[in-house]
Parts: C-alpha cells; sequence; structure tokens
C-alpha cells in the first residue's frame, strides 16, 4: 500500500500545528522535555542527537548540558548521504538551515560509536513508528548504529499518536520524549 499521500497530509497538519506555537508555547513543553531527556541517560558516554531548528523540539540547550555532564556529542551533517561530526562550541547554518557542527564528517558509520541515538520526528505510534520529514536519511543512518542501542524520539505529546502509516524501509524508534515524560514504544512496552 503507498502511504505517501496519507504521511504528506500527516506532516502538513503537524508542521502547521508547531508553527502555530509562538516561542512561550515551546518553552513550555521544551523545559520538562529536557529533564525528562537528560533524567533518563546513563553514565556519560557517545550520545547522537540532532541540533534543532526553530519549530521543533529544542535540542541545542540539550547538547550543551550533555557536554558540560561529560557526554562526546555526535551531531548529523546533513547531505544527501548520512554524515557525523562531533559537536563542537559553534554551530553553522547546514543543508536547508539545520545547524550543523563545523569540524569534519566522520563518515555513516561513525554512528556505530553511539550508546543512545535521539531522532526528530513529526510524529510517533504506540509500536514505535515514526514520521519523519519524507528523507528516508535518518531510516538509513540508524542502520549503522550497535545491535541493540536505543534510539529515542522527541515530540510533543500530542504527537504521540495510537498509529502511524509506515513502510517497508522506516525503522522504528524505542521510546519517545515529551514534555510529559519518557514513554517505552513498541511491542515491549507499558501502557
Amino acid at each position: 500500500m503507498d502511504f505517501t499521500h496519507e504521511k504528506g497530509a500527516l506532516r502538513e497538519t503537524i508542521t502547521a500545528r508547531r508553527r502555530a506555537l509562538d516561542e512561550t508555547g515551546w518553552r513550555k513543553l521544551d523545559t520538562p522535555r529536557l529533564e525528562a531527556l537528560l533524567g533518563q541517560l546513563p553514565d556519560p558516554g557517545v550520545i547522537a542527537i540532532y541540533a534543532s531548528r526553530r519549530h521543533e523540539p529544542d535540542t541545542l540547550a540539550a547538547i550543551e548540558e550533555l557536554r558540560r555532564r561529560g557526554w562526546q556529542v555526535l551531531l548529523p551533517k546533513l547531505s544527501r548521504e548520512p554524515d557525523w561530526a562531533w559537536a563542537t562550541d559553534e554551530l553553522r547554518p547546514g543543508w536547508a538551515g539545520i545547524p550543523e557542527p563545523t569540524g569534519p564528517g566522520m563518515g555513516i558509520e561513525a554512528l556505530g560509536q553511539a550508546d543512545v541515538v535521539v531522532v526528530p520526528c513529526l510524529a510517533v505510534s504506540r509500536d514505535g513508528s515514526r514520521l519523519g520529514m519524507g528523507g528516508g536519511w535518518y531510516d538509513r543512518a540508524l542502520r549503522h548504529c550497535r545491535p541493540g542501542t536505543p534510539v529515542w524520539a522527541l515530540a510533543n505529546a500530542d504527537e504521540v499518536l495510537p498509529a502511524l502509516p509506515s513502510e517497508p524501509h522506516d525503522l522504528p524508534v524505542d521510546a519517545v520524549v515529551t514534555e510529559n515524560g519518557f514513554t517505552r514504544l513498541g511491542a515491549g512496552s507499558v501502557s
């Protein structure tokens, strides 16, 4: 079954809802979401996380705090093929204005160093299906994680849906972090 149209409509709806939130609304969501994320992390190691842009769950404060706590932070360098680099004090606008590190790319295989991976999404479902932006970048990248590496998505609570259209190339996430806390997803989750 072709879910392209259905996914496109969902993307438009969620993107419009996100754009309607002002800075105060985002802060009210981002502050407890950051606390929930930091509260779930094990001892410092390597974390792969995205650098957020406007109208996305904020990760810029998380990146700063993670580095302060001793985490090594991998960030995507967005191009046609997934690439990763270490977070530095300075980010620059990359493809589509998405912040990226200024250091050299280490290739797609660098994701194998991550102990935890935090991905963006527009929505997730209780079974772990993730609705991304539609380019398949993370679906290609996540194939390079070490087996068993937890993959968590950041979303707003109203973006956790009962079900989402899913295609064979869509890779699931293990948990979602929202302003309401941390929730495991998939077959082994507890509602």
